[in-house]
């Protein structure tokens, strides 16, 4: 069954921005997980691109998920391990999901829809990179389109990631892990010569202390190909 047409039709309507600090009403919430689950929810009403809030607040919702349901699914087998686990790790999606969709709705807010494209790319990945254009859109720093990057590259889409990625780096503005993610992308995609182009790039960037590590990474990784290749 696939899992994210079911996103788009359980979570169509935003969420008012006014709700993100409030604690959804839910009686399946352990003893002591509502003021650890309002005191997330107020970082990230404050902050919406608190990396850390959003990770520790999505465990908890996930967990919730993974505990008792009111009702079992009839179509998923009980005895079969394997259709249970997927069960699970449905339900703890979806809860992300909608913690990440409302989220979403501030307007300054990058990491929910990094979020959402990471849950979406292996079944729309149009809707995906569109949702990373738009968090990146909405971060000046590149912090956004770094973490885009390895979206798409955790989803084994190096091309994509190139193609997001080159159209919109800043080398001297933004985070140089968005440098990183291309080189590693275009070795990935088995395009060296682009490779040698971006971290040749690195040679603009204002702050030679803070990419010399990378340059050195990058430069191991790109000499390993060049190894194996004529090997």
């Amino acid at each position: 069954m696939a899992v994210f047409p079911k996103f788009r039709r359980l979570f169509q309507r935003p969420a008012p921005v006014s709700r993100v600090g409030a604690r959804r009403p839910s009686s399946a919430a352990p003893a002591g997980d509502e003021a650890r689950e309002d005191r997330l929810r107020a970082r990230l009403a404050t902050d919406p691109n608190d990396v850390d809030a959003f990770r520790e607040l999505a465990e908890l919702v996930r967990r919730r998920a993974d505990g008792p349901q009111p009702a079992d699914d009839p179509l998923t087998p009980t005895d079969d391990p394997e259709s249970a686990e997927q069960e699970r790790a449905r339900r703890g999606d979806l809860a992300v999901w909608a913690l990440a969709e409302e989220l979403a709705g501030h307007p300054r807010a990058w990491y929910p829809l990094v979020e959402l494209a990471r849950l979406s790319v292996g079944e729309d990945h149009e809707q995906a990179v569109r949702r990373l254009v738009t968090a990146h859109e909405r971060d000046a720093s590149g912090t956004a389109l770094a973490h885009g990057l390895g979206v798409l590259r955790d989803a084994a889409r190096p091309g994509e990631a190139l193609a997001l990625g080159t159209g919109h780096w800043r080398v001297r503005e933004h985070d140089p892990e968005v440098g990183r993610h291309l080189v590693l992308a275009a070795i990935e995609a088995g395009r060296p010569d682009e490779a040698e182009r971006h971290l040749a790039a690195f040679d603009l960037h204002p702050d030679d202390v803070l990419v010399a590590p990378l340059r050195v990474e990058l430069r191991a990784a790109l000499d390993a190909v060049a190894h194996t290749t004529q090997a």
